[in-house]
């Protein structure tokens, strides 16, 4: 599933193990915990936008190195800005990588401690920005858990070394993900999407065109891939997680939620709240409370649902325990 999503958006775990719940009847959220943990089958990391998604591993050999590159520069940059100097970075990678290769896997009170033995100090604001390096670097890359902490892994022993990148066919094959799970989608879109160059998105679209079908919305042209169009067979009532992959894969979202909703669904501060979504546009928000093992969905609608939509919703509900159970 993380392959035919093109990656799923995680920067909170729970949201993104909840995205494929949105997506698959059978899962639960200890097999998504297992792929990533155990079996290794799927990797949290920082991807398309510099932001948290969960990929199938054997796609991050061609997908990481198209974002490595700009997370590792803007990761030097905080950390200039922050007081900490180039070779100040170098030599924390090195420590970094002696930790890693020592004792397996560094959370965050080990790498505060490694990094005063060798005289660097850093707070709360410099240690994301050295996860982020280290991760963009290709050293490092989050791997297992400890209670609430996910703890740095060597990348070369978690998901092992990346193959020869092609950057041409890893954009091409991008384009062709990102439509097949979002299309009808304009260039623009796929370009926000990804935070690639509109130059590369461009290069990527025409390397498939024969693959696509032009769509237009008025002046705009989209395109989708030739047989990736479903048509349900009735209607689908979904609780789509915060920061859901529908919700943040277009440009335009007015087809989801017009101006005066989402400042509902996006209230700011970088927030996606979770979503009620009925045939694809949104209809309410919803939260869910944990005590324990115990959870509590509650839905905030737009207006009254009627009954049709309400009993799917209850449906749902009963899917999202299933799942966290």
């Amino acid at each position: 599933m993380a392959r035919e999503t093109a990656g799923i958006q995680a920067q909170d775990l729970r949201a993104g193990r909840l995205g494929f719940r949105a997506r698959s009847a059978r899962l639960r959220a200890a097999a998504v915990d297992r792929a990533r943990i155990e079996e290794r089958s799927i990797v949290r990391t920082w991807a398309m936008r510099s932001t948290m998604h969960l990929l199938a591993t054997e796609d991050i050999g061609w997908v990481l190195p198209l974002f490595d590159p700009g997370l590792a520069a803007a990761s030097r940059r905080r950390l200039g800005q922050l007081g900490l100097d180039a070779n100040s970075q170098k030599r924390a990678l090195e420590a970094i990588e002696k930790a890693l290769e020592a004792d397996g896997y560094l959370g965050r009170t080990e790498l505060v401690e490694r990094l005063r033995q060798v005289g660097i100090e850093i707070d709360a604001a410099r240690r994301v920005h050295l996860f982020r390096l280290a991760t963009g670097e290709g050293l490092a890359i989050l791997g297992p858990d400890r209670g609430a902490e996910t703890l740095l892994a060597l990348a070369s022993d978690w998901v092992g070394e990346h193959p020869p990148h092609d950057r041409d066919a890893a954009v091409t094959e991008l384009a062709r993900r990102y439509l097949r799970a979002f299309g009808p989608a304009t260039e623009a879109d796929f370009a926000g999407w990804s935070g690639l160059p509109l130059r590369d998105v461009r290069a990527g679209l025409g390397r498939i065109a024969s693959e696509l079908v032009e769509v237009r919305f008025g002046e705009q042209r989209a395109w989708t891939l030739r047989g990736a169009a479903r048509h349900p067979r009735g209607r689908i009532v979904r609780l789509l997680p915060a920061w859901d992959n529908y919700l943040m894969g277009h440009r335009d979202r007015d087809f989801i939620a017009g101006p005066e909703r989402w400042p509902t669904v996006m209230p700011g501060g970088g927030l996606i709240r979770p979503t009620i979504l009925v045939d694809g546009v949104a209809v309410g928000t919803w939260s869910v409370r944990r005590k324990g093992r115990e959870i509590r969905v509650e839905l905030e609608p737009f207006e009254e649902l009627n009954d049709e939509i309400t009993a799917a919703t209850r449906e749902e509900i009963q899917d999202v325990e299933r799942f966290e159970a």
